[in-house]
């Protein structure tokens, strides 16, 4: 396993760093405590020279280890690469000392997690943009330019140019896995100023589709005229049903309430501020229909949408997502959002379930990607809510969502497969062959 994990670029790329980052130490070490350089002005001399000997350091650490090959002439390493790896460095470090501290800091997210963040999110926008820009050597006119196929490319807060990602294909598309029944699961919490609206949109157009559903909706602990509505609800409609989450209140342990009572043979999990749009929960049935067991709706890529999203929370949501995205390597740019839809096979496969928080949005797809079941990417629309207030609170979640990316990357590289699905060997019976 360490094998395999030595041969992956990320992680010899944050070896590297931490090899520079001795050698900066080192350097400052050896010029202020044995060469004299001790009084204000040669300290501050010394750490730039330090500095700038563990850039150069790191620079040949990476160019020799992590990006081998290409063009080594002196104009290329000299005049190009060289200039453009300390624009690289400066950028992250810019970025982290400017943006992302002051950011987390004005959301009252504590210094100490604060400060990983900003060394693990600046060292993912060095990579990047090495990757992206210094390591690749210029292609000549008429050449033929060849991308390895581990290569990812950065995000920004507009939705990206490509339509669709390479993803994790099915190993067997199959029409004897067809859906009957599309389960939706809504987690409530005085919800009374958009229920209503957000359960008869989808049942008015799953009821137009001929689509076979039910709505099972997570009354969590609401202190107003919620579960009245859902009475009513499910007066008018037999497919609309509602529990009491038997669980603290929360909203991870709400849909993980659900996920434990649906009845149907997929599940998707939507808001109940009416932010998801009712005609991708259509687009993801009939694209499960293809045989995937997952499939997960983007706003950030061609076609995705976002409207009247709070800019400091999208700030945060793309940094975050960047972050999940190097981290395991992944072509999927939109993990955080909550409104994904899954087979009963990936849902059982998963279990148990940890969060107790928003942090279950990001817990149920990467334990499905890690455990190896196949997904897919469409494009979604997301609208912010107009009624009600969001009970997603940044500062409180920061350190639960690190904890489940690092519990999840910890599974992949350390398991050695347990909880891996194994794959099946589909048998046709004869009389349906012929």
């Amino acid at each position: 396993m360490l094998k395999k994990l030595f041969r992956q670029k990320v992680f010899k790329f944050l070896i590297g760093g931490g090899v520079a980052a001795i050698i900066n130490l080192l350097l400052i070490f050896v010029l202020i405590e044995w060469l004299g350089f001790n009084t204000q002005t040669l300290r501050n001399v010394a750490n730039a020279v330090a500095i700038e000997l563990s850039l150069l350091a790191s620079f040949f650490i990476y160019r020799i280890w992590v990006w081998p090959g290409g063009n080594w002439t002196i104009k290329e390493v000299l005049l190009r690469q060289l200039p453009l790896y300390h624009i690289s460095a400066g950028t992250a470090v810019l970025a982290r000392i400017f943006v992302i501290f002051p950011s987390l800091d004005s959301l009252g997210v504590n210094y100490a997690i604060n400060t990983l963040i900003g060394v693990l999110v600046s060292a993912t926008l060095n990579y990047l943009i090495s990757d992206r820009l210094v390591f690749q050597t210029p292609v000549k006119s008429g050449q033929k330019r060849e991308f390895p196929s581990d290569i990812y490319y950065p995000e920004g807060l507009a939705p990206a140019l490509e339509n669709t990602v390479p993803n994790s294909i099915p190993q067997q598309r199959d029409k004897f896995r067809a859906i009957d029944v599309l389960s939706i699961v809504i987690p409530a919490h005085n919800e009374e100023g958009c229920i209503i609206q957000t359960i008869e949109s989808i049942t008015q157009l799953l009821e137009e589709k001929e689509i076979n559903y039910e709505i099972l909706v997570i009354n969590d602990n609401s202190r107003d005229q919620t579960e009245k509505l859902l009475q009513q609800l499910n007066s008018q409609n037999s497919k609309v049903r509602y529990l009491n989450n038997y669980y603290p209140n929360g909203f991870g342990l709400a849909v993980r309430c659900g996920l434990e009572n649906f009845q149907g043979d997929a599940v998707a999990i939507v808001m109940a501020d009416n932010s998801d749009d009712p005609e991708n929960i259509v687009d993801y049935y009939y694209k499960l229909q293809e045989g995937y067991d997952c499939v997960f709706g983007s706003r950030f890529i061609r076609g995705g949408k976002v409207v009247d999203y709070p800019t400091h929370k999208l700030i945060v949501n793309r940094l975050a997502n960047l972050f999940i995205k190097i981290l395991f390597g992944l072509n999927f740019n939109d993990t955080t959002n909550a409104f994904k839809l899954y087979r009963r096979e990936v849902i059982e496969g998963i279990s148990p379930l940890l969060s107790h928080h928003f942090n279950l949005t990001v817990e149920i797809p990467l334990k499905a990607i890690v455990r190896g079941y196949s997904y897919t990417t469409i494009p979604i629309t997301w609208r912010n809510r107009t009624t009600g207030v969001s009970k997603l609170k940044l500062k409180e979640m920061g350190s639960r969502y690190l904890f489940i990316v690092l519990y999840l990357w910890l599974e992949k590289h350390l398991s050695r497969g347990d909880y891996r699905r194994k794959k099946i060997q589909l048998t046709i019976p004869r009389e349906i062959r012929e």
